[in-house]
């Protein structure tokens, strides 16, 4: 691999970022805070009614940072190093007598769990006793909640409370209580000793007998001297059973990585048992405190920007994501009801109970694409992984037939142009509020009621004859003479906007488009979308040219996502400025799509996954590992010249066999377990075989 020198999965530097913003995230699926910040959160804990709903503070006993104070003519070496392959922060002090370190982290298989630990190793023959400080300001205080200090547990110090105002006015104030073992002032190496370490813990659950009994299982493992390495050791097996890299410029590499790593994060590791998913953010668990991040609420960036990435990778994470959707299904309906309409409308800004509580209300009302987001999400699901389980029985069919329902109340007939009208909505390009017939929006509609109608028949459910009327007589603007669409009823040429929008249609959005529209599409809106638009925009029309393939567009426009990655922990802001929400899943997650879904032209269809991979400028192989498709785990990679497909796992005897079709040979290659399948490069779809 080129640069095989440089390692790209660690991230060192001398110091730290002058904006603590950007210094380290640490996160579970259930807890986030940053390296050496004074607050955590943990996930679905809300404070503030409607709009002032926003992601509950607890303090954080993490906030410890080591100091070691040098000898005389001693020059101490400091060093600050993200390490994605153990999921931890180390912060290391060397000189010539002694190396101080300490490592941070969220425990990868005990997610309600962070935990610090400080090492001494002598490095002279000396016999001194070595000290070093650790330097805290840690207040069991909280804007949010209502904290009582209780009783000592098995060493460990406990807060309990609640929050101090519900989302909603009839619901309940939330209960957190934390344990964690306090730290000292100082550690000493005494002068017998070659070398110690120290392990500190911090457990929070939604009761005290959930606090303690995760408190109780790492201390059983610190115990056992394996407290960090079953952290590491599930951290080496979550890469064993994913990876996305290429053969190229490390910071390519650096990039894929970082970004991967800080997705991977916020979900459970993979089998992890009674996983709930309260919704992923934009800036993530390390954010979202009141007036940051959008307070931690949930956006379309969830459906549409993380989960394809999640879905390829880790589909048992995808379908709690969904699951969250399900159960914010009567704040949906709810929502509809109240601005006149039938069905379920998502909510533009989600918290716990699905009620909208987006802060300024236009958003709300307008931003109506959301619902198609949301059903995109679950058609893409039920393609990959047949789980039909979760529309008969758990409430899938529920929220997509909701959504069908909800866009054939909110279209209006125009008897002049004899189409489906939707008015009065914001496109994702949110400069132009109000306007009529977004083409995007309008294809979502669509979408939405034809796989609502596809998936009555296979559950053998009444289809009514509304929801496809609809979407087949919904106005999708188009421009015959400029053959272009229009971003909305009256858009003129050379209008900014803020971001990708109409270039979404064909990929994430599912719709045909001649190679000559989707070409005029990006170059009318790549002149103008705005350059201080958000992160994700310039991933889009990368995976537009790479359709094309149009290598030398495809550069460009990677590049331009580069701005938005921070050094030397690759934490991406929203905008290229370093404005707006930090640790930005939504720009690294279109990212992610722009390597996954873009390099190797995956596209995910009733009939298969579809590809037609091409390298980058730069790049000379590309290499994808731990693909989860219908059962069956696979690698597949590709060069120039040629590609090579391996059904690495299946996950029982329910698992289809699988097959490649290429194209334009409709050569079928069988694709049995353990074996390498290796063709010249050509598109083509990996498939269920008809045995």
């Amino acid at each position: 691999m080129d640069n095989a020198s440089e390692d790209p999965t660690t991230f060192t530097a001398r110091s730290l970022p002058s904006d603590p913003r950007l210094w380290a995230p640490v996160t579970s699926t259930y807890l986030g805070t940053r390296v050496y910040h004074d607050v955590l959160h943990m996930s679905g804990l809300y404070n503030g009614a409607g709009g002032d709903t926003h992601r509950a503070t607890l303090p954080s006993p993490l906030n410890v940072q080591l100091e070691a104070p040098a000898e005389p003519g001693e020059q101490l070496t400091e060093t600050f190093t993200l390490d994605t392959n153990t999921g931890s922060f180390l912060h290391t002090l060397e000189g010539a007598s002694f190396r101080a370190s300490q490592r941070i982290y969220a425990h990868r298989t005990l997610p309600h769990v962070l935990v610090f630990s400080v090492s001494i190793v002598r490095m002279a023959a000396e016999s001194r006793p070595i000290t070093v400080q650790l330097r805290a300001a840690f207040s069991p205080e909280s804007p949010d909640l209502d904290l009582h200090l209780g009783p000592d547990f098995q060493g460990a110090r406990y807060v309990y409370g609640r929050t101090l105002t519900p989302e909603q006015p009839a619901g309940s104030r939330q209960e957190v209580h934390m344990l964690w073992t306090p730290a000292p002032a100082a550690l000493t190496l005494g002068e017998s000793e070659e070398d110690a370490a120290w392990e500190f813990l911090t457990a929070v659950g939604n009761s005290q007998a959930e606090a303690r009994a995760h408190l109780q299982e790492a201390l059983r493992l610190r115990a056992g001297g394996t407290l960090y390495a079953t952290h590491a050791q599930a951290w080496a097996g979550l890469w064993e059973g994913c990876g996305l890299d290429v053969a190229g410029p490390l910071r390519l590499r650096q990039a894929l990585r970082g970004a991967l790593y800080y997705l991977l994060s916020a979900l459970p590791q993979p089998g992890a048992p009674g996983h709930v998913c309260h919704g992923l953010s934009p800036g993530g668990l390390s954010n979202g405190s009141r007036g940051e991040c959008y307070w931690g609420h949930v956006f379309w960036d969830q459906d549409l920007w993380m989960f394809p990435n999640i879905l390829l990778f880790h589909p048992e994470a995808a379908r709690a994501i969904l699951e969250y959707r399900i159960r914010t299904l009567a704040g949906a309906r709810k929502n509809a009801h109240n601005l006149g309409y039938q069905g379920a409308k998502f909510a533009w800004e989600s918290a716990g109970s699905g009620l909208e509580v987006c802060p300024e209300a236009i958003y709300g009302v307008q931003e109506v694409h959301i619902n198609g987001a949301v059903v995109l999400a679950f058609e893409l699901y039920y393609y990959t992984t047949q789980d039909v389980q979760l529309f008969r029985d758990a409430g899938g069919w529920d929220l997509v037939s909701a959504v069908a329902e909800f866009w054939c109340s909110r279209v209006e007939w125009s008897p002049g142009e004899e189409k489906y009208h939707l008015r009065g909505v914001m496109p994702p390009d949110e400069f132009h509020p109000g306007v009529n017939n977004s083409v995007y929006t309008n294809v979502l509609v669509q979408n939405s009621l034809h796989f609502a109608a596809a998936l009555a028949e296979d559950l053998g459910l009444p289809v009514p004859d509304r929801w496809l009327v609809v979407a087949d007589k919904i106005k999708v603007p188009f421009d015959p003479e400029r053959n272009f669409h229009p971003e909305f009823d009256g858009y003129q040429l050379g209008e900014e906007v803020k971001q990708a929008d109409v270039v979404l249609l064909g990929y994430p959005v599912p719709y045909p488009l001649s190679p000559s529209i989707r070409r005029r599409n990006l170059e009318v809106y790549e002149a103008v979308t705005s350059p201080h638009g958000p992160a994700m925009t310039w991933s889009m029309f990368a995976v537009g040219w790479m359709e094309l393939k149009d290598p030398g567009r495809v550069q460009g426009l990677l590049d331009r996502s580069f701005a938005n990655i921070t050094e030397p922990f690759k934490v991406w802001t929203e905008n290229a400025d370093g404005s707006g929400a930090v640790n930005f899943l939504t720009g690294m997650g279109g990212f992610l799509q722009a390597a996954l879904f873009g390099f190797t032209g995956f596209r995910i269809t009733r009939a298969g996954i579809t590809f037609d991979p091409m390298c980058p400028a730069g790049v000379s192989a590309v290499f994808v590992s731990g693909l989860s498709y219908q059962g069956s785990k696979v690698n597949f990679s590709f060069s120039e010249d040629s590609v090579t497909i391996e059904v690495t796992a299946r996950a029982g005897p329910w698992a289809p066999p699988l097959e490649a079709e290429l194209r334009p040979s409709l050569a079928r290659l069988p694709l049995p377990p353990g074996h390498k399948v290796s063709f010249p490069r050509s598109a083509g779809q990996i498939q269920k075989s008809p045995l």
